[in-house]
């Protein structure tokens, strides 16, 4: 990844539907500015582009972005409750954790967060997939090897599914540069394609089940 998330103080939290009747899946995304279309037309980002996949897969299922550019895991954590409460999803996606780094704050709080929301929304019957995120180099080794393994870990301690790094094409291909934004930080509309098939597969599965 060429930077880290950057906070910001606007907020979208958009639902398309509210909550399907006779089963039909709904996916709440709780993300940060990498889900929250920041820096593009609505109806650019991955998020949405996941809407039109599911009608053209013919699946029919509601999708809920309740994500917020710049969060943090801990301002999921504080949030999920009430969105689990009013949404009752059936499959639960976290992408958060960037912020946290890009503010320094202890990577066991991270952990513990994104623990404690997959915990949440797996007992309230919610299949959950995690979305990992990557920092730059300039971070430190050993910090970035720590940070990449939380997704992971998280995923695998609570049997959850995961998409180890949600920029995967975008942020580590030969043509990086033209992929992102001019802050470097927020990927432009032609890479949200990508980040969807990223996620994708993983999500694919769950919906199966």
């Amino acid at each position: 990844m060429t930077g880290a998330l950057v906070g910001s103080s606007g907020i979208w939290a958009s639902a398309w539907a509210q909550s399907p009747a006779g089963g039909k899946p709904l996916i709440l995304i709780v993300g940060d500015s990498l889900s929250a279309e920041y820096g593009l037309k609505r109806g650019e980002g991955w998020v949405p582009l996941l809407e039109k996949r599911l009608a053209e897969q013919k699946i029919a299922g509601t999708v809920v972005n309740a994500s917020i550019s710049g969060d943090t895991t801990s301002g999921g954590r504080a949030r999920l409750p009430a969105l689990l409460k009013q949404h009752k999803p059936t499959h639960v996606v976290l992408e958060l954790g960037g912020n946290d780094a890009l503010r320094g704050l202890p990577i066991q709080n991270t952990e513990d967060n994104l623990t404690q929301m997959t915990k949440a929304a797996q007992a309230a019957g919610a299949q959950v997939l995690i979305v990992g995120i990557q920092v730059p180099p300039n971070y430190g080794s050993d910090y970035l090897r720590r940070f990449e393994a939380i997704f992971e870990k998280v995923a695998a301690a609570t049997k959850a599914a995961v998409v180890p790094f949600l920029l995967r094409g975008v942020a580590d291909g030969p043509d990086a540069a033209s992929l992102f934004q001019p802050d470097r930080i927020h990927p432009v509309a032609s890479a949200q394609p990508r980040m969807l098939d990223n996620v994708w597969p993983e999500l694919r599965k769950l919906l199966k089940k």
